[in-house]
């Protein structure tokens, strides 16, 4: 195993110092360090944060490999900077048994570009009628700890709240899609202002908001575990804040498109929560595809309220639900086009333009407080002498436009085609062996 000295680097925002990288962990840190038999990275100017960790990931393997491979979606996972992902259950067939979640757990091995963390469905086929086998899937090679039906709420109350007795039992954790089925049949976008104005049918904020409610009274109950995926309204950090004021087993998370974009992209308006952003870019136009995505985007005012959340702790991550889909299901009319964006390779960008340089609070978010979450032992550690070498390298001064067709995902659907970004992540480390140097992908 190669060792590595980066040296003039700032760890976490501190000043800079030297790193040396020997069988897989941090042998050394401080000033001046030699190792004449190590490969020298030049790390003057640039950030080293422990690697980042993703809790909300579609590598669509097994099922839909046309849109997303476990090694194609790791790839793009090394290369934004994530050493560790956990991969959504929503696969064809479902990650419902024990066999289909150690299938991806292998296939993330065998990539050996980031730990993939297999997420199993709560109810068999996602339908939301039955428990799948928790029990098995956690017993698994896969030692699966976080369930969801991300994709679809799990709408039966009575069979939530089994769901969360049944992890009780091994510290399990119930990942839940807050969206009310009922009123939401035939949504488009969010409801209000714009979607009126469009004739579009509006996904009320309600709708999310009454899920987040009933399901932390059930885990309050239980004692329980839960987590809130995408969290996109102003109304449910409220939810979230009480529940946290009482001592409910609640973590919540926010993905980067609903800290940046308003759903006036919608109508083909370059409006953005960082209008600095939107300097020279604008939208394709009106009903554009690229721009549709569940739970949707929002107004400015619910941006203002996740951000301010994401600050003070009430959201406790941030998660991409990189949703790679196939050119046809994108690239067609917005009542069929399938809901999803791409984020993995531009999740660190979007958090330094809507965190700035608080590389501490970003570390935390994006780093120790998800790994914390799904156990992921020898992830979310900063650096320090002892501990394994996962860790990403961001050069914060670098800008790059975003072209769809360099990233490394199989599927081209990211929102912020031809927009130009702050940050450029410079190196990955995955157990003290690179996946990305110089800002490409190693293997």
């Amino acid at each position: 195993m190669t060792a590595y000295l980066i040296t003039s680097v700032s760890v976490v925002g501190a000043a800079p110092t030297d790193l040396l990288i020997r069988d897989g962990v941090i042998a050394e840190v401080g000033p001046g360090l030699t190792a004449p038999d190590a490969t020298v990275v030049d790390g003057t100017g640039l950030v080293a944060l422990p690697g980042l960790v993703d809790l909300h990931t579609h590598l669509r393997e097994p099922g839909r490999e046309d849109a997303e491979t476990v090694e194609s979606g790791s790839r793009a996972a090394a290369l934004g900077g994530y050493t560790a992902v956990c991969a959504m259950a929503n696969t064809s067939p479902v990650a419902d048994t024990a066999g289909v979640v150690e299938q991806v757990w292998r296939l993330g091995r065998e990539a050996s570009l980031v730990d993939v963390q297999p997420i199993g469905a709560v109810t068999v086929g996602l339908a939301g009628e039955r428990l799948a086998e928790l029990g098995a899937m956690a017993d698994s090679a896969a030692r699966v700890r976080i369930f969801s039906d991300d994709g679809h709420c799990v709408a039966d109350p009575k069979l939530m709240r089994r769901a969360l007795e049944y992890v009780k039992a091994f510290d399990g954790i119930i990942a839940q899609h807050a969206e009310e089925p009922r009123l939401t049949e035939g949504a488009q976008m969010h409801e209000g202002e714009v979607s009126t104005r469009l004739g579009l049918i509006g996904w009320p904020a309600v709708a999310e908001e009454a899920i987040i409610a009933r399901d932390v009274l059930l885990a309050e109950h239980v004692g329980s575990r839960l987590h809130v995926c995408h969290v996109s309204t102003a109304g449910s950090v409220e939810v979230l804040r009480q529940a946290k004021a009482r001592g409910v087993r609640v973590t919540a998370e926010v993905t980067p498109h609903h800290l940046l974009l308003t759903d006036e992209l919608v109508s083909g308006r370059s409006e953005l929560a960082s209008p600095e952003l939107a300097t020279d870019w604008s939208p394709a136009g009106a009903y554009d595809p690229v721009f549709k995505v569940n739970p949707p985007l929002r107004t400015a005012v619910d941006i203002a309220a996740l951000r301010a959340a994401l600050a003070d702790g009430v959201i406790d991550v941030i998660a991409t639900d990189h949703a790679p889909h196939a050119v046809e299901d994108k690239e067609c009319e917005w009542a069929y086009a399938r809901p999803g964006m791409l984020g993995l390779e531009t999740a660190l960008s979007i958090a330094l333009d809507v965190l700035g340089p608080a590389w501490d609070l970003i570390a935390e978010r994006m780093s120790r407080t998800p790994a914390r979450i799904a156990g992921l032992t020898g992830h979310g550690v900063d650096p320090a002498p002892g501990v394994p070498a996962n860790l990403t390298l961001i050069d914060p001064t670098a800008r790059r436009t975003i072209e769809p067709a360099e990233l490394a995902s199989r599927s081209r659907n990211t929102p912020y085609a031809r927009m130009t970004l702050p940050g450029r992540i410079v190196a990955t480390f995955l157990r003290g062996e690179p996946t990305v140097l110089d800002g490409k992908a190693v293997k």
